[in-house]
């Protein structure tokens, strides 16, 4: 018994022994602070925060939002993964519970009759002058329970990470809200720029086909050879090939938008006239601070950082020594009647385990290892979120500033382009103009007139996409 008890010691003894000698942890580098500001803003109103009915004021464009956000199939598939996260956090919050399960079993045992047990059991009376039934039946039912206690937090530790992980999981449920959101403004506007561009390409080719009709005028008066004929010609051809090309663009921009909203192709409600006139809103950046709250891929990096750091602490608590505890309660008889003769039929049972790693532990200090490495990854991670979010919210600053400029100049090429064109057409009526300033007026003109529409596109999708950069739209 002493022998016993100085083991029992020495093995207690060895398993803190064993958990003091736990690999260094290593330090993830620190969170670097972002700057104060923006460098063409310091307000701290925020457009992030108008909500995307408000910000859309296209009541078509809202409609098909509101579609997409119900029947896209990428934004089902990703809320079942954060049914599958949540459940997740449910069966790790069930793992540092305790386990009691209930059990009935019945069976019969014949052991052979010259064997210890037989030999046992044939001068076994239960009632004086009555041997033990043979076969021997076994009757059993009781409650089952056991449990590791959480002494270091490992299993509550583990809880927090699966639930850290599941508030991840939302926030990259709303980044896809957010993503969604402006891939189908930036289609749409796409597909108004196209409808517009389309519009011009007719109106080219009603003024190109009066054009090739006067130039026939001019060579039947022989003021003009037939090469000016057959440049205006093919002018009016090359325009109508345009038109073909822009009616297919308009086809799958379309589609694309069905896509987003899963549905089938059909005609996209839409209305394009003064496309060209829209003006986007004024849009307010805010403080770069206020991006780690609107940001939701910021939020979810965030919480899988601290995911991380719940893992190492699993990980470190591996090296403990863990503590279970079993129980048992129930009755048991070898005939059913005499499983309600107490105390004689109860069965009950207690005991306690402390496990520990002895030996071979490399297994546990890779795990660390590659506990404490995800946690350092997590850590630049995070920063290259933070980076890149603010860098997109400057891009955006500048290329709205450069594009308005750039709208000013283009409006006023194209009424000088016009006006160059409409008095090509009445020099060259007076021969006072070569047919091919016509042709490259024409040309320059409609060149013009796409750029402009171009440009308003660009204009309208850099407000999308700053109202996208600040986090705005899933909220």
């Amino acid at each position: 018994m002493h022998n016993f008890r100085n083991l029992w010691k020495l093995a207690v003894l060895s398993l803190f022994v064993q958990a003091c000698s736990i690999p260094p942890l290593v330090k993830s580098p620190d969170k670097r602070a972002i700057p104060s500001g923006f460098a063409a803003a310091n307000d701290s109103t925020n457009s992030a925060r108008i909500s995307w009915k408000n910000y859309f004021p296209d009541p078509n464009l809202r409609a098909l939002i509101e579609e997409a956000l119900t029947n896209n199939q990428e934004l089902n598939i990703t809320l079942q993964e954060l049914e599958i996260a949540r459940n997740e956090v449910r069966a790790r919050k069930g793992e540092y519970l305790p386990f009691v399960s209930g059990e009935g079993s019945l069976g019969v045992e014949k052991p052979g009759r010259y064997t210890s047990q037989g030999s046992s059991e044939a001068t076994t009376d239960i009632k004086p002058g009555k041997a033990t039934p043979d076969p021997l039946g076994d009757f059993r039912g009781g409650l089952y329970a056991s449990w590791e206690v959480d002494v270091w937090h490992k299993l509550r530790n583990a809880r927090k990470a699966a639930y850290q992980r599941y508030v991840g999981s939302n926030d990259g449920k709303n980044f896809l809200v957010t993503q969604l959101i402006a891939e189908i403004a930036n289609s749409y506007y796409e597909l108004l720029a196209l409808d517009n561009q389309l519009e011009i390409v007719k109106q080219n080719i009603e003024i190109q086909n009066n054009a090739y009709k006067m130039v026939r005028l001019e060579k039947e008066a022989t003021r003009v050879t037939e090469l000016a004929v057959k440049r205006f010609e093919a002018q009016v051809l090359h325009t109508r090939g345009l038109q073909f090309d822009i009616q297919q663009k308009i086809v799958e921009m379309e589609n694309r938008i069905n896509f987003l909203t899963g549905r089938y192709p059909q005609p996209i409600a839409r209305n394009s006239a003064g496309f060209v006139s829209l003006k986007p809103d004024s849009i307010f950046t805010g403080l770069p601070s206020q991006l780690l709250q609107n940001r939701p891929d910021i939020r979810k990096a965030e919480q899988e950082l601290l995911a991380a750091q719940l893992d190492v602490k699993v990980a470190r608590a591996r090296f403990y020594p863990s503590v279970n505890l079993s129980a048992a309660l129930g009755l048991q008889a070898f005939n059913p009647a005499y499983l309600v003769k107490m105390p004689e039929s109860v069965l009950y049972g207690l005991a306690g385990n402390l496990a520990g790693p002895l030996v071979n532990r490399n297994a546990l200090k890779a795990l660390y290892a590659n506990a404490n490495a995800r946690q350092i990854q997590a850590v630049f991670h995070y920063e290259q979120t933070v980076l890149n979010a603010f860098l997109e919210v400057s891009n955006q600053i500048s290329n709205i500033r450069n594009l308005g400029s750039r709208f000013t100049l283009k409006d006023q090429e194209v009424q000088a382009l016009m006006q160059s064109a409409t008095i090509s057409n009445s020099l060259f009526l007076s021969a006072r103009a070569d047919y091919m300033e016509v042709l490259l007026t024409q040309r320059d003109a409609l060149e013009s007139r796409f750029d402009l529409i171009e440009t308003r596109k660009q204009q309208m999708n850099a407000s999308v996409n700053m109202y996208r950069s600040l986090g705005g739209g899933w909220n």
